[in-house]
C-alpha cells in the first residue's frame, strides 16, 4: 500500500489498539497495546504454533503472534467488528493490508466458538474479554474446548482482598461508564474456573491496577 494513503486512512478514524504499521505510522489507539503485550508475558517464540485470538478487535495481538513466528493465526470477533466509530472491522482490515499480514479472520461470537467451527489451537488468547461476559465461566469453558496447550487470558479484576473465589457484579454503567462491563472476578475465581475447565496449572501476573494476566496450561 502507498505510505501516504495508509497514513491518510489511519488518521481518518478512531482506533482501540496501537499498532506499528511501519514507515513511522502507529495507529493512535486509546489502549497502550505494547505495554499490555509486555504485561501478558506471552512466549517470545511461537514458531510453528497455531494461535487463536478471541476478541481480536483491531488485531494488535493477532499480528504480534504472527511476528513471533506462529504458523497460523486466526483472529475472531463479533461485537467489536459490528458497532460504530472505532468498534468496526475497518481497523483490522486496514492494519492487515498495511502489514501484508497472513492472519486469518472469522466473524463469530464467543458463544458460537467450538472445535467444529474454528478448530483446536496450541495457544488461545482471550484478552480484555472476560469482564464483558454475562457468563464468564462459559467463556473460559469455550476457550478451553479449542485450546491444546496454553490459554493466555487478560482481564479486569476486583475483590482481591476477599479470601475466597468471588466476582463483583457491575450493574448498568457502573464500571468505567460502560454498560457491557459486567464482572470483576478476583484471582482465585479466575484460577478456580480455569482448573474446573480442564487446565492443569495456572500462573497469574498483575500488570496494571486491577488488571491481571493468566497463563493456563493443559
Amino acid at each position: 500500500m502507498d505510505v501516504a494513503d495508509v497514513r491518510t486512512q489511519v488518521f481518518a478514524r478512531e482506533w482501540f489498539h496501537r499498532i506499528d504499521l511501519g514507515n513511522g505510522i502507529v495507529t493512535p489507539g486509546i489502549d497502550d497495546s505494547p505495554r499490555k503485550l509486555d504485561g501478558l508475558r506471552m512466549p517470545a517464540d511461537l514458531t510453528g504454533k497455531t494461535v487463536l485470538d478471541i476478541g481480536a478487535y483491531d488485531g494488535f495481538f493477532s499480528f504480534a503472534a504472527e511476528r513471533r513466528g506462529a504458523a497460523r493465526v486466526l483472529a475472531t470477533d463479533k461485537v467489536c467488528w459490528n458497532l460504530y466509530g472505532m468498534a468496526t472491522k475497518d481497523g483490522f482490515d486496514l492494519a492487515k493490508r498495511a502489514l501484508g499480514s497472513r492472519v486469518e479472520e472469522m466473524e463469530i461470537a464467543v458463544e458460537d466458538i467450538t472445535p467444529e467451527r474454528v478448530g483446536v489451537f496450541d495457544v488461545v488468547m482471550m484478552l480484555g474479554v472476560l469482564y464483558h461476559a454475562q457468563d464468564p465461566f462459559s467463556y473460559i469453558r469455550i476457550a478451553s474446548s479449542v485450546c491444546r496447550e496454553m490459554l493466555v487470558l487478560e482481564t479486569h479484576v476486583d475483590a482481591e482482598d476477599y479470601p475466597r473465589p468471588a466476582m463483583v457484579f457491575y450493574p448498568g454503567a457502573t464500571l468505567n461508564g460502560d454498560t457491557t462491563n459486567y464482572w470483576g472476578p478476583n484471582r482465585a475465581a479466575v484460577e478456580g474456573m480455569m482448573l474446573e475447565c480442564g487446565f492443569k496449572r495456572v500462573e497469574a501476573f498483575t500488570w496494571a491496577p486491577q488488571r491481571m494476566a493468566f497463563h493456563a496450561f493443559k
